[in-house]
């Protein structure tokens, strides 16, 4: 297993829009177990293959506190949402230090495949919920900032650039 570098908003990598998995293979189980790894050591509670320069539906998600509930959903899709909208402070691997309330379905019934492409259906609620709409939206190209308003966009592009050039700095002052 390995971990994988995780692309940092705003590459333009992050709003490719990921294609339908039809092999369910080796190298497939193994990007699978690669991305749960890195999700793990982020630390985080999910990653979409967008995410990590693999443009193919696949997310792994585990909102577990002792990490023991790994779920891997290849083309995923929701097959059905409640009406009701709830507010979730989310995150996001792409955007570290970066969290803002977005409002998303409340439940969710997610269809998807297994990595020997078996089909199952899962209900979700909660952080869950959360969590499959969130990875989902990667794979459409799509980072849960582009939910915000322009205005919060724009100031989180300004503290990720302060962010960037700090590192930077550090990194540099470090070399010297």
């Amino acid at each position: 297993m390995a971990i994988l570098p995780i692309l940092k908003y705003p590459d333009e990598r992050l709003k490719t829009k990921a294609a339908t998995v039809t092999e369910f293979n080796e190298e497939l189980k193994k990007l699978a177990a690669d991305m749960a790894e890195t999700m793990y050591k982020a630390p985080g509670v999910g990653l979409a293959a967008t995410q990590v320069d693999k443009h193919i539906r696949l997310i792994v998600i585990d909102i577990t506190e002792e990490k023991n509930d790994l779920k891997v959903l290849i083309n995923p899709e929701i097959v059905s949402a409640s009406e009701e909208l709830k507010p979730w402070e989310e995150g996001c691997l792409s955007l570290p230090g970066i969290y803002d309330k977005v409002k998303r379905p409340a439940e969710v019934v997610v269809r998807a495949q297994d990595l020997d492409g078996n089909t199952f259906e899962m209900a979700c609620d909660g952080l869950l919920a959360v969590c499959v709409q969130h990875e989902m939206d990667h794979l459409n190209g799509i980072v849960f900032v582009d939910h915000l308003s322009l205005l919060k966009r724009s100031r989180i592009c300004t503290k990720i650039r302060k962010q960037r050039a700090e590192e930077a700095k550090a990194a540099k002052h470090k070399e010297d």
